[in-house]
């Protein structure tokens, strides 16, 4: 468990610079790679970064996008992830979520690197398992209305065919938008208007990524009925019977 007083921002510098031109160099040579909205990305912080999670490789993506010093709020265990690719989060660190637990040190972390007018970045579904939007969990409507700090949105589409086509020897197409900032949100109220207002935020988060990924893939937030209808097979969270911790 890290002391709030021990979490400085940024950190891992060296390490993690090396670790972002391997990213930039493995994306040149492995993917067609577009990115739309860069004029976007605010010079500074306190921000958090939102993004659809729909591969093991998403966290990857926003290090390539990222002109700032990021750290990430993720899942203890990784079981969608091959070993090949398991060992990047531990080389660059990360504040660990116990999935279907409140994880309060992460988000104590998060608010320390907030308060130092950090980024960082989570992905609110919580898991990877998919490749369509679901509802959030409540983590990341909960760090940005307790701190005050401004969300990006950012929508990320292809990287499921990465690994599939490099191994017939074929590029993919990983397209990123950003979206303009939003928030700060405010929550005056106490439990269950709380969480309502909470679980609206959440929502709110998930429209504004849903905005910036093709139609097919919106899931529970597109405005197609037979795309939401087969969205709700997927809201399965394995992690509300078993937490991992």
């Amino acid at each position: 468990m890290h002391k709030l007083e021990e979490i400085k921002y940024p950190r891992r510098r060296l390490i993690r610079s090396l670790l972002r031109r391997l990213v930039n160099l493995t994306f040149f040579a492995l993917t067609d790679f577009n990115l739309i909205g860069e004029e976007n990305l605010p010079e500074d912080g306190p921000l958090v970064v939102v993004a659809n999670h729909f591969s093991y490789i998403d966290p990857v993506v926003v290090i390539r996008i990222a002109p700032w010093p990021m750290e990430f709020i993720g899942g203890f265990r990784r079981p969608n992830a091959p070993a090949t690719v398991k060992w990047l989060p531990e080389v660059w660190g990360y504040y660990p979520v116990f999935r279907g637990t409140a994880s309060r040190g992460a988000l104590r972390a998060s608010e320390a690197v907030l308060s130092q007018d950090g980024v960082i970045g989570i992905f609110p579904e919580g898991t990877s398992a998919v490749a369509m939007l679901r509802p959030p969990r409540p983590g990341a409507a909960f760090l940005a209305a307790r701190t005050g700090a401004r969300l990006l949105p950012v929508g990320i589409d292809g990287c499921t065919e990465v690994f599939p086509r490099l191994s017939k020897a074929r590029r993919a197409k990983v397209t990123v938008r950003i979206g303009e900032p939003f928030g700060p949100f405010q929550t005056n109220g106490r439990g269950r208007e709380r969480r309502r207002l909470l679980d609206e935020f959440g929502h709110e988060i998930m429209r504004r990524i849903a905005e910036l990924l093709p139609p097919e893939r919106r899931g529970h937030y597109s405005e197609d009925p037979t795309i939401r209808e087969a969205a709700k097979e997927i809201y399965d969270y394995p992690w509300d019977e078993t937490p991992e911790a």
